[in-house]
C-alpha cells in the first residue's frame, strides 16, 4: 500500500498561511436572523458516497436532504424535509430525551432510492427517502382527493390503475428503529464495509448492530467500571475501517485512540493497538487532559492512516506507527493563553470534527469567529477561512484570515480578544469527488468550492 508523504514543516508551528489556497464562495442555506432559534443549529452534515446528495440534521430533530443541481459545481437544492426525531420524556430516569441529530450516516446506494441512518442520544433510525412519479387512480369507494361515493350512483366497476403525477413526491419512511440499547448519550455511529452491519457508541459503551435486526445487538466495548467512582475516562468517537470490516477504533477523553479487531474476541476489551502522544512534561497544566480529550477521528480512504482533532491540534497517525503521530497541525495556538477564560465558558469542552479531502491530501476542521482551517499536505500549506455572509457572492474568493495575539496587529489581521466565541464551526464535510466543502455555522449552511 503506497504512504502518504509526509510533507516539510508538517509538524505544527512551521506550517505558514499564505495566498497558495485558493476558495470561493458558492452558496449559503438558512435564514439571515439574528435571534437564532435553537432548533434550527445544524448538528451534522453529512455527504453521501457519491455527492450527489447532502444531509444535514439540527437540533429540532429534522433532517435536510439538499440534492446537487445539474451542470453546477458547489450548488444544490433542497430535495427534502423531514422530522427525524421527536422529544421523548424517559419515565424510569426522569430526564428529558432531546430530538437534537447527533449524526448521520448514508448508506452506500443500490437503486433509486436513498436510504441514510439518523441518531439522536437514544434512538438510531434507518430512513428511506424515495421519489413517487405515480399514483392511483379509478377507485370505485372514493374520488382522487378521497371522499367517498354515493353507493347508490355507482352503476360501473372501475379498475384502479396508476397515472403519473404532474410533480415528483419526495417520501420519507422509517424502515427499522434500533432502540432501548444505550443507557448513556449516543456519540457516533459508524457503517461498516460489510454494508450490513454498524456499530454506535456512547459515553462507555460500543453496540454492534445488524442492520436487518432491531431488537438485539451485541456489546463489543465495555469500558464501565464496577464502581462509577473508579471512571477515568469516556468514549468520544468510533469508526469502523474503510475496508476490513473486523477493524474498528475508538478514542477516549484522556486523548487515546485504539484499534480493536474483533477476530480476537467478542468482547473486545483489550485492544491491538494503542494510538497516544507522550505527554510533555514542560507544557502540562490544569487543563492538558481537558484539552487532550479527541473529538472525532477519521480514517483515510486507503485505511492505513487515521486523523484526529482534539481541542487546539490535528493529529495524522500511520496504523503501523503507535508511538507518536506522524504529522501535528495547530489549528488555534493562539487560544493557548485563553484556556482559563475559555474553561470558565466551557468552550474548552466544545467538540471539532475532522475529515479528509480529496484523496486523502487534505485535512479541514473548525474553529471559532466562525473559522475554518485546511490544511494542504502535498506542499505543507494552511490557510484559515471565515464563513461569513459578507463574502456570500457567487464565485467570490475568501479571504484569509489571521489572528494576532499581541498588542499590535497588521490591517488583515484581528485580535484574538475580538474573537466571537459563539460563533463556531464544529461540523463540517468534504465532498468525496469534487473540491467542494460544506460547512455548518449555527443556522447556516455554507457551501465553498477549491481551485
Amino acid at each position: 500500500m503506497a504512504s502518504i508523504p509526509s510533507p516539510p514543516g508538517a509538524n505544527g508551528p512551521n506550517i505558514t498561511s499564505n495566498n497558495e489556497l485558493q476558495w470561493y464562495f458558492s452558496q449559503v442555506k438558512g435564514t439571515v436572523e439574528e435571534d437564532v432559534s435553537d432548533a434550527d443549529i445544524i448538528s451534522t452534515v453529512q455527504f453521501n458516497h457519491d455527492g450527489e446528495f447532502l444531509a444535514t440534521g439540527d437540533k429540532g430533530g429534522r433532517v435536510v436532504i439538499f440534492q446537487k443541481d445539474l451542470g453546477a459545481k458547489g450548488e444544490y437544492s433542497v430535495y427534502s424535509t423531514f422530522q427525524s426525531h421527536e422529544p421523548q420524556f424517559d419515565y424510569l430516569k426522569s430526564i428529558e430525551i432531546e430530538e437534537k441529530i447527533n449524526e448521520i450516516q448514508w448508506l452506500k446506494r443500490q437503486n433509486n432510492n436513498l436510504f441514510l441512518l439518523s441518531t439522536n442520544d437514544k434512538v438510531i433510525k434507518l430512513w428511506k427517502v424515495s421519489e413517487r412519479r405515480y399514483k392511483l387512480d379509478g377507485f370505485n369507494l372514493h374520488d382522487e382527493y378521497g371522499v367517498q361515493r354515493d353507493t347508490q350512483s355507482i352503476n360501473t366497476l372501475r379498475i384502479p390503475h396508476l397515472v403519473p403525477v404532474n410533480e415528483i413526491l419526495v417520501e420519507a419512511t422509517t424502515k427499522k428503529v434500533y432502540d432501548k440499547a444505550h443507557v448513556y448519550h449516543i456519540n457516533s455511529i459508524s457503517l461498516n464495509s460489510d454494508d450490513e452491519t454498524y456499530l454506535s457508541a456512547d459515553d462507555l459503551r460500543i453496540n454492534l448492530w445488524h442492520m436487518e435486526y432491531t431488537n438485539v445487538c451485541y456489546n463489543i466495548v465495555d469500558i464501565k467500571p464496577v464502581v462509577m467512582e473508579d471512571l477515568t475516562e469516556v468514549i468520544t468517537a468510533a469508526k469502523f475501517h474503510p475496508t476490513h470490516c473486523n477493524h474498528f477504533v475508538y478514542t477516549s477523553s484522556r486523548g487515546t485512540i485504539r484499534l480493536c479487531d474483533m477476530r480476537a474476541r467478542a468482547l473486545c476489551d483489550q485492544h491491538s493497538k494503542l494510538f497516544e502522544e507522550p505527554e510533555d512534561s514542560t507544557t502540562k497544566s490544569f487543563f492538558s487532559e481537558i484539552i487532550s480529550s479527541v473529538s472525532d477521528v477519521k480514517f483515510s480512504s486507503c485505511g492505513r492512516y487515521m486523523v484526529s482533532r482534539d481541542y487546539l491540534t490535528v493529529k495524522l497517525w500511520d496504523l503501523n506507527m503507535d508511538t507518536r503521530p506522524v504529522e501535528t497541525y495547530n489549528v488555534h495556538e493562539y487560544l493557548r493563553s485563553k484556556l482559563c477564560s475559555l474553561y470558565e465558558s466551557d468552550c474548552i469542552f466544545d467538540k471539532f470534527e475532522v475529515v479528509w479531502g480529496g484523496p486523502s491530501n487534505s485535512i479541514l476542521t473548525g474553529s471559532y469567529n466562525n473559522f475554518f482551517r485546511i490544511f494542504d499536505r502535498n506542499n505543507g500549506k494552511d490557510a484559515c477561512f471565515e464563513a461569513s455572509r459578507e463574502s456570500a457572492k457567487p464565485k467570490t474568493q475568501l479571504k484569509h484570515c489571521k489572528v494576532s495575539v499581541g498588542p499590535k496587529r497588521r490591517k488583515d489581521e484581528i485580535n484574538v480578544d475580538l474573537l466571537d466565541f459563539n460563533h463556531k464551526i464544529l461540523h463540517a464535510h468534504w465532498h468525496p469527488k469534487d473540491n467542494v466543502i460544506a460547512v455548518a455555522a449555527t443556522n447556516n449552511l455554507y457551501l465553498f468550492t477549491g481551485k
